[in-house]
Parts: structure tokens; C-alpha cells; sequence
């Protein structure tokens, strides 16, 4: 076999037409919160104690950090345990993606990966563990697997049983219930030359909200507004966008604000594989937050769980002092800025299905046990070919405890460039409490924003 198998098992999701799934007994949801973490993790380490027993996560803030500051590196003084390169990839192939391994060999010496000691820092509101304990117990998918039902607030299926609901679990996880921030982009030259793309992100995650339930959210996760601020060629151009649970029954509504035109029109296609605005081809719309939007194209099967070298606590990266010349390299980021940790993970692997058309065949998942977030993914192309790595950057944040990527990038091994989002160095801190209402994300208010 080409990597080992932490869990040897596979669970193929087939025959969802019909029915929804079942959800958990009440003597398998009594296992979280004891030897599961509320979110359904394995609270005990490793064999070898190179992953740690979970023991509530990263709960305060470092002393040197103040409200309304960027989060400052709460592990200072770690240093790289060792440094992994294309020399020495055999030692630690049974622990690394097949994209790690083929990014390790492509670019040679300049892309490393150092390792650092694991720290389970991801930890969330108590109220969110009570939600997940409570959706253990009633949520289920709904035909064909394309939304859920009796789930609430954060992710639904804390003890997973298929692939989709791995993935639910990413697309439902806790981020807050609002947040505002800036941040640029770019697509680097194969040179490492560069123009930012820099947007106002404002969402209001209605899922999220205390209190609400299903009926009261009108299928919505979240609504979500961007404001371009520059180059000068694009700003003022707004991007206003309705995610839906069940984006077949509804799908997800946008509306983009062309400065030049001065109109607010609809964008009936953004979804799927259509190209992320801004990111030269190199990133589909449903790769951003690393997965997004309707599973209905592909067939999702649950690989099982792997120990691997992931990005993790990437408070280098995320630091107020770094700008995006640091980060920024020919063909892939400054990795002396990047942390990788080992970290068990659920592997999803995703195979389009027949008769359905998008630019990836097949892609694969790898999603953190501590918190559902993607943390790195493989796509294919046309011919079964490894065409694009992506990998997320997570931080756990200090304002509301959330668990959340800090900065994402799509690498293209046939142009060698790369797409990154996340670029918020010298902009101000996340805000989780801009104090925004529902109604300030509709088209009318986007109109007006617009024409201001």
C-alpha cells in the first residue's frame, strides 16, 4: 500500500436516494465528552505519545495579548523538531499526504516542512459542545445528502458513519456567529511576482446563532458580503452571497456589484467549478474555505483516520509583523513560516460521478479530528493525475474561541503557481462582534451600499 492506514477501514457511501441516514444511539452519544471530545474526537494520544492526550485545547490567550490585537504566538519558544525535504521524504512517507510527498519531490530544496511538537489547541464555546452533543443525538441527512435536518449551531454528526457526513461537518462547523476582517489575495508569477487583491469580508453566520433553529434560519448557513478595496481597477466591486443548507432545494444566491457598470446583478453561477474570482483559474468556487456548497456531484467515501503531518498553529504566518513580501516565494509560500504537526485526520475521498462535468475527477480530504476543519486536500484531473495541492493555515483565535484558517493556498504542479487568500498581515484584528443584523445583507442593502 502507498500509506498506512490508521483506522484499516472503508466506509462507501452508496444508496442515500429515499431515506435519511440514521442518527446515533443514545449510548454512542454518551461517549462524548468522555473518551471522545465533545466535538467526537479521540481525547487520548497516540501510542507513542507523539500526538497528546486532548485536554480542552487552547482556552486563554497568551499574557502579551490584548482584545482587540492580532493573536500573538502562544509557543514562542518551540523550534522544528526536524525539518522534512525532498532528501529525506522516504523516512516520513507512511505520514504524509501523496500531495506533501509530490510537492517535496517537484520543488526540491526550497520546499521543506518543518515539524513542530503537535498541540491540540482547537477548543470552542461550552454551549457549542452541548449543540454538538444534542445533534449526535437528532441529526440526520436528508435524501441524496444534499442538506440536513434537527442540527443546529455546529457540526452535525460528531461520530461520523460516511464520507458526507464528514464533510457536513466541515461545512457546519462553529466560525461564530459573526465576523468581520480584511485580507488580501494573489496569484504569484511562476517569479514570485505579485498584485494583492484586497476585500472587506463581513459574514453573519445565521446557523450559528444562539437560539435559532432551522425554521427560523430559512435554510441559510450564512450570508457573507465582500467589498473590494483595491487595486483601484476593482474597487468598489461587492460580492453578495445567500449560503443555503440545501443548495438543491435552494440554491445558493449572489449577486455581484460591478463599479463600472454601477449594477447589483445576479451571479447565477457561482458555485461549483466555476472560477474563484481573482484567482487567475487556479482556484474553483467550491475550493474556497477549502470545501464549500451542494456534495451532489461526487460520490464521497470514508477512507478512514491516518496520523499525518498537517498545518497547525500557524501563528508565524498570522503574526502583525509578518507582510505578505515574507510569505510570499516562486511557486509556493515562504515555509520557514509554516508550522506542520501530526495530527489524526479523517481521509474523504470524493470521485465525480458519472454523467457530471468539473474540472477535478477525483479529490481527497484530509479533515481534522479537533475541530472539522479541512486542513489539506488533493485535486485530480481528467486523467486521474494529481493536478492541485491546497493547503489551510488554521490558528485557534482568542476573542471567540474558534478554530479557523488564517491563510489557504491552492499550488498548480503543471503552471507551478499558486493561489493565496488570507494575506491579513498589517490590516487590523478579526472583529467577532461587529454588532451586524440580518437584514444588512440583503440586495437592497448592498444596492445602497453600493451607491454610497
Amino acid at each position: 500500500m502507498r500509506n498506512q492506514w490508521v483506522a484499516g477501514f472503508t466506509v462507501a457511501l452508496f444508496g442515500l436516494s429515499g431515506v435519511a441516514l440514521a442518527k446515533v444511539g443514545e449510548s454512542e452519544a454518551q461517549r462524548l465528552g468522555n473518551e471522545l471530545t465533545p466535538v467526537g474526537a479521540e481525547r487520548q494520544g497516540n501510542v507513542s505519545g507523539s500526538i497528546p492526550v486532548w485536554t480542552g485545547g487552547l482556552t486563554k490567550p497568551p499574557a502579551d495579548w490584548k482584545p482587540g490585537q492580532v493573536e500573538t504566538n502562544p509557543f514562542p519558544e518551540d523550534e522544528p523538531l526536524f525539518v522534512i525535504t525532498g532528501d529525506n521524504v522516504e523516512l516520513y512517507r507512511d505520514k504524509l499526504t501523496d500531495g506533501h510527498i509530490r510537492m517535496l519531490e517537484q520543488y526540491g530544496p526550497e520546499f521543506v516542512m518543518p515539524v513542530y511538537q503537535t498541540r491540540r489547541t482547537a477548543a470552542f464555546p461550552e454551549d457549542v459542545y452541548e449543540k454538538s452533543r444534542e445533534n449526535a443525538r437528532s441529526a440526520e441527512l436528508l435524501a441524496n445528502g444534499n442538506g440536513v435536518r434537527d442540527t443546529i449551531m455546529t457540526s452535525p454528526f460528531p461520530i461520523p458513519k460516511n464520507g458526507l457526513e464528514v464533510i457536513w461537518n466541515h461545512i457546519l462547523r462553529y466560525r461564530g456567529e459573526e465576523l468581520s476582517f480584511r485580507s488580501a489575495s494573489a496569484t504569484p508569477q511562476v517569479n514570485g511576482s505579485y498584485n494583492q487583491v484586497v476585500n472587506q469580508y463581513d459574514y453573519f453566520f445565521a446557523y450559528s446563532r444562539r437560539g435559532a433553529n432551522l425554521a427560523d434560519i430559512d435554510n441559510k448557513i450564512f450570508y457573507l458580503k465582500t467589498d473590494t478595496i483595491a487595486p483601484s481597477s476593482l474597487a468598489g466591486t461587492i460580492t453578495l452571497v445567500h449560503e443555503t443548507l440545501d443548495q438543491i432545494r435552494s440554491p445558493r444566491l449572489a449577486w455581484r456589484y460591478d463599479a463600472g457598470s454601477r449594477r447589483l446583478r445576479r451571479s447565477p453561477n457561482l458555485a461549483y467549478e466555476t472560477d474563484l474570482p481573482n484567482s487567475s483559474s487556479l482556484r474553483s468556487v467550491d475550493q474556497k474555505d477549502m470545501y464549500n456548497g451542494a456534495p451532489n456531484q461526487y460520490d464521497w467515501e470514508l477512507k478512514g483516520k491516518r496520523e499525518i503531518f498537517v498545518p497547525y498553529n500557524a501563528y508565524k504566518l498570522h503574526d502583525a509583523d509578518v507582510q505578505p513580501d515574507d510569505v510570499i516565494r516562486p511557486q509556493h509560500i515562504n515555509q520557514e513560516l509554516a508550522r506542520y504537526e501530526l495530527h489524526r485526520v479523517w481521509v474523504v475521498e470524493a470521485k465525480l460521478r458519472t454523467g457530471i462535468s468539473h474540472i477535478y475527477s477525483r479529490r481527497v480530504f484530509y479533515v481534522d479530528e479537533d475541530s472539522w476543519q479541512i486542513l489539506a486536500t488533493e485535486e485530480y484531473d481528467g486523467n486521474d493525475e494529481l493536478w492541485r495541492v491546497s493547503e489551510a493555515h488554521n490558528i485557534s483565535y482568542y476573542s471567540e474561541p474558534v478554530f479557523w484558517t488564517t491563510m489557504e493556498m491552492t499550488y498548480d504542479l503543471n503552471a507551478q503557481r499558486y493561489y493565496i487568500d488570507g494575506l491579513d498581515n498589517g490590516f487590523p484584528a478579526y472583529d467577532f462582534e461587529p454588532g451586524f443584523r440580518g437584514n444588512q445583507f440583503s440586495a437592497s442593502a448592498a444596492r445602497r451600499a453600493a451607491r454610497r
